[in-house]
């Protein structure tokens, strides 16, 4: 008997090049934009401008998003977000002399 092997195990999803987060991106902020303009156009705004403000909103949500891929990578923005979670420096209020301080343990019984 033959058996299909999926090749794709563990790999990360890709669609068209994007990969990883910036699909959820890519997916959320066309989706957004089809709200904002479903939103705008029953509120009674002009067709031409909803039209306008959909096509500008999705093409720069996708120029965004691919540049976004391109420039950081597939892991990069949470690579960002990390860095920008750590401190930029330590600060150190006890004296030099505290640290450099020899205390012997005690035996454990």
């Amino acid at each position: 008997m033959n058996y299909n092997i999926n090749k794709g195990i563990g790999r990360t999803v890709e669609f068209k090049g994007l990969k990883a987060q910036y699909l959820f991106i890519f997916a959320g902020g066309l989706l957004g934009t089809l709200i904002l303009v479903m939103i705008l156009y029953m509120a009674g705004v002009n067709s031409y401008v909803c039209l306008f403000l959909g096509t500008g909103g999705a093409s720069l949500i996708v120029w965004q998003t691919f540049s976004l891929n391109r420039k950081y990578g597939e892991h990069g923005l949470m690579k960002i977000a990390a860095n920008k979670r750590h401190p930029r420096y330590i600060i150190c209020r006890k004296p030099v002399h505290r640290y450099l301080k020899f205390t012997p343990k005690q035996n454990a019984v």
